[in-house]
């Protein structure tokens, strides 16, 4: 690797490209944790944090999936001096890892300081979460759009994951707005006279910050529309079943004055002047047709059925 580059970027390093890369002595807590793989399970908490002559830090990287939308959180790791940034790129469990060499490059060729390069990181993960939040609000308008043809399945799939996915990235969003407003409250500071983070680096980190807040705002008014398309799905189920119930409660009354005429004529009492007749069997038929018709009626005239 160059000496002039400014930013060095290692994809699953080893210690020993690690401690070729970083020029300043790590802490060995610092060093194990870009060491150590992204958990499968968990995801990381982003932070920012000085440490004597370095500032270390923990980021995360969203991507949406082009084919399924899902969304992936990559893990960045950084070491940040004033005249170099290291970062280490951590791929994710059989998934591929992301690609920020066009950052890299830019940086390195425009010969920005450490602390820009520290800007461009944080920037470009702003964006990329920008970008996740739109792809839920297209996700959300879809299921809008075809909460009225879809199966109940499909739909209560597509509420929980895309409930579940807004809740990861949230997980990740918030620490990483305060890792921005960490370096704009000076916060985040190296030791020595020169400082990481001059005042025209923090009003790029300002634009950084305001990203990340529209990005939250954003996934909070997302988690509401997941909402409100939830309780809409509810409701038609509930007016669904109420439908089905008040066509059963219908059939059953009609039913209801049939089974008592059956019921009387069956059981089979003298005394009963239909008994006597020839034409009783046909007289008590006749009354359930009647009864029958009637109660139809008027259950179509209360629009009932």
């Amino acid at each position: 690797m160059p000496g002039s580059e400014r930013w060095i970027d290692l994809v699953d390093p080893d210690a020993a490209a690690i401690e070729a890369a970083v020029t300043t002595d790590v802490l060995p807590m610092d060093v194990q944790r870009l060491l150590q793989p992204t958990p499968a399970d968990t995801q990381p908490r982003p932070r920012l944090a000085a440490h004597g002559n370095y500032v270390f830090g923990v980021l995360v990287l969203p991507t949406s999936d082009p084919d399924d939308g899902s969304v992936t959180c990559h893990e960045i790791d950084v070491v940040a001096t004033l005249d170099r940034l290291v970062t280490v790129r951590k791929t994710p469990p059989s998934l591929a890892t992301c690609d920020i060499s066009e950052l890299v490059t830019t940086a390195n060729r425009d010969d920005f300081p450490a602390g820009m390069c520290l800007y461009q990181l944080i920037d470009e993960i702003a964006e990329r979460f920008l970008v996740v939040v739109d792809r839920f609000d297209d996700e959300i308008d879809e299921l809008e759009d075809n909460v009225g043809t879809w199966t109940a399945k499909d739909i209560r799939f597509r509420i929980a994951s895309l409930r579940h996915e807004i809740l990861e990235v949230r997980r990740v969003l918030t620490p990483t707005r305060d890792a921005a407003r960490a370096v704009l409250d000076d916060r985040v500071e190296i030791d020595g006279d020169v400082t990481l983070f001059p005042r025209e680096i923090e009003l790029h980190f300002a634009d950084a910050y305001d990203k990340l807040l529209r990005a939250t705002d954003g996934l909070d008014l997302s988690r509401d529309l997941l909402a409100g398309v939830r309780d809409f799905h509810q409701a038609q189920v509930a007016n669904d079943q109420n439908e089905v119930m008040k066509r059963l409660t219908v059939v059953a009354s009609v039913l209801l004055v049939p089974t008592f005429i059956v019921g009387l004529y069956g059981q089979n009492l003298h005394g009963g002047p239909e008994f006597g007749w020839r034409d009783g069997y046909w007289f008590s038929w006749g009354l359930i047709v009647v009864t029958t018709i009637a109660q139809l009626l008027y259950y179509r005239r209360k629009r009932w059925i």
